[in-house]
Formats: C-alpha cells, sequence, structure tokens
C-alpha cells in the first residue's frame, strides 16, 4: 500500500493516521501530539490505560512525549548555572505518589501547531511545533526560552520519531526529555511476551525512584516477562536496541547516539511493557547531568519502532 496521510475525528478530537505498507499510526495533535495507535495488519501494538480522557487529565498512555523532563526530579529546586528554579508553586506540573515532579509540564498540551502532513514515495510524514518560549505557565517551571518539533515518519517498516529543541533565548537550555511507549503485542499475554535488553548498566534507585548513584553491568537478555515486574533504570552502551518479542511478533525500539538512557517499566497486573528512551537520566535537571544547547542551536534525538 502506497504511503497515505488521513485527517479524520478519533474519540471527538481531530487525528491524523499515517499509513505504509500494512502499517499505520495515528496522533492526536491537540493533546500533546500524542500517538494514539500503531498497527499492524490491524493488530495494535500500543496499549492506551485510561484512554485518552485519562491522558488529558494528566495520565501517561500510549506514545507520550516527557518534557522539558523525563520521570523523576528529587525535589522542587534545580540549578543552572546561576539561576535557580522553584517548581514547587509552578501550574502543569505533575506528582508522583511521593509527590515528586514527574514527567514535565507538556501532558495533553493543547500548543502545537501542525506544520505538515505529507506522504512521499517511501513514507507517511507529520509535524508539529510548539514555542515553549511564549508560554509564561510552562516557562515559570523551565526558564528556559525554547522550541520543540515533532516529526513522526513512517514507512513500511517502522515508525521514526525525531525530536528536536532549538534554543530560541538568551540561555542555553537543558535536554532532559524522553518519552514513555506502552508497547504490547496484539493476542500475546504477558506470561507470554519476551523482554529483549542490550548488555548495558543497571543503575541502581532509591525508594523513591532516584538514583543511588552506584549500579553494575548487566547483560544482554531475551527473556519471558513471565510474572518479573520491571521498574528499572539502565544506561546504555553501544547496542541501543530493546524490544518485545512473542506470538510470532517482534518490535524493536531503535535508539539514536543521543539516547543514552532508558527506563523500563512492567507492572504486575498490566498486559504492556513501556520501554522509554531518555536523553538524560532521572532526576539530570537537579544533578546537571544532561547535555545543553547553546542559543541558536539545536538538538535531535532519534528512536524507531520498528515491526516485523
Amino acid at each position: 500500500m502506497a504511503p497515505a496521510a488521513r485527517v479524520h475525528l478519533l474519540d471527538g478530537r481531530p487525528a491524523v493516521t499515517l499509513s505504509a505498507g500494512d502499517l499505520a499510526a495515528t496522533f492526536v495533535p491537540e493533546l500533546g501530539m500524542i500517538g494514539a495507535s500503531l498497527t499492524r495488519d490491524g493488530g495494535e501494538f500500543l496499549s492506551l490505560p485510561g484512554g485518552l480522557d485519562g491522558y488529558a487529565k494528566g495520565h501517561t498512555t500510549g506514545l507520550p512525549l516527557l518534557a522539558p523532563w523525563a520521570n523523576r526530579l528529587s525535589g522542587d529546586e534545580y540549578r543552572v548555572g546561576a539561576l535557580t528554579v522553584d517548581v514547587s508553586d509552578a501550574p502543569r506540573v505533575h506528582r508522583d505518589a511521593n509527590g515528586l515532579p514527574i514527567h514535565g509540564t507538556l501532558t495533553a498540551d493543547a500548543g502545537w501547531e501542525l506544520v505538515r502532513v505529507a506522504t512521499d514515495a517511501r513514507s507517511a510524514v507529520l509535524v508539529g511545533r510548539l514555542d515553549v518560549g511564549s508560554r509564561p505557565e510552562l516557562l515559570e517551571s523551565f526558564p528556559f526560552p525554547h522550541e520543540l518539533t515533532l516529526e513522526y515518519r513512517l514507512d513500511a517498516t517502522a515508525l521514526t520519531v525525531a525530536t528536536t529543541v532549538r534554543a530560541t533565548g538568551r540561555r542555553r537550555v537543558p535536554v532532559s526529555f524522553g518519552w514513555h511507549p506502552y508497547l504490547r503485542l496484539p493476542g500475546v499475554r504477558r506470561n507470554a511476551l519476551r523482554v529483549v535488553l542490550p548488555a548495558c548498566r543497571h543503575l541502581l534507585l532509591d525508594d523513591r525512584g532516584i538514583p543511588t548513584g552506584e549500579g553494575h553491568k548487566r547483560a544482554a537478555e531475551a527473556e519471558p516477562l513471565g510474572s518479573r515486574t520491571f521498574d528499572d533504570h539502565f544506561a546504555l552502551a553501544r547496542d541501543r536496541r530493546l524490544g518485545l518479542e512473542g506470538g510470532g511478533h517482534s518490535l524493536r525500539l531503535l535508539l539514536d547516539r543521543n539516547y543514552g538512557y532508558a527506563q523500563v517499566y512492567a507492572p504486575a497486573d498490566q498486559n504492556f511493557v513501556a520501554l522509554e528512551p531518555m536523553t538524560a537520566p532521572i532526576d539530570a535537571l537537579v544533578t546537571g547531568s544532561c547535555p545543553f544547547v547553546s542559543p541558536g542551536q539545536a538538538f535531535t534525538a532519534r528512536f524507531s519502532i520498528a515491526i516485523a
């Protein structure tokens, strides 16, 4: 099937579905550009716990961007150079069960501009842009003016997601975004899933989910999920391929060099595994362990979800 792009309604909201070959992916621009579906021959590879209404209320689901930070901060203050930022009273800050700021401030943001919906000989493309520098309620918790651009590109084998941060102000911009894809294999129950992880360093977390500074090497694996659970943080090495297998399906998450970290989340009572690309470790804004974008410059990170 030739690549195609279709604008339609999904649960009453404008949506864009890209298709190429037997793959199709659906996105909802007015809800943070969230990915709401990824199918092959009609079989669904994304899980939507809570649905789009839950996402609109602040709960992650599907394929959501986590920005300007992914995962948690260890407290309400962080420092960049001489600037101290306090997010304790800032709007749009979500909190976990321990009261820690989690997953940034862009969940279900309605401010994305739809820049491009197009096709070429091999792929279908959706591009959206968000000017964080023009949004006082976002700058209150992250006072670093920048522009975010998302490009979703679907071909017959994979969905590729490119995220670009362009510094538009006079300050350099800390880069600590990530993604939280809730992945499943159609028709495959939890105990029949195999989790594929590369050789990496397992970073230990405390009981709040914050890195302790300790870790250990972990060998590559392709093992049954079974009764295991995950909420684990990894520093990746040269091999940056994670995935799921089972029921005749194979899904691979392929990360570029700008995604040096990943979180794997698989709770006991759900039939999904979240394989989460991250540009920086958990709590990077507080520890300062993240890359920076200088004024006028840009940073792009890409990952692909390949299905076979």
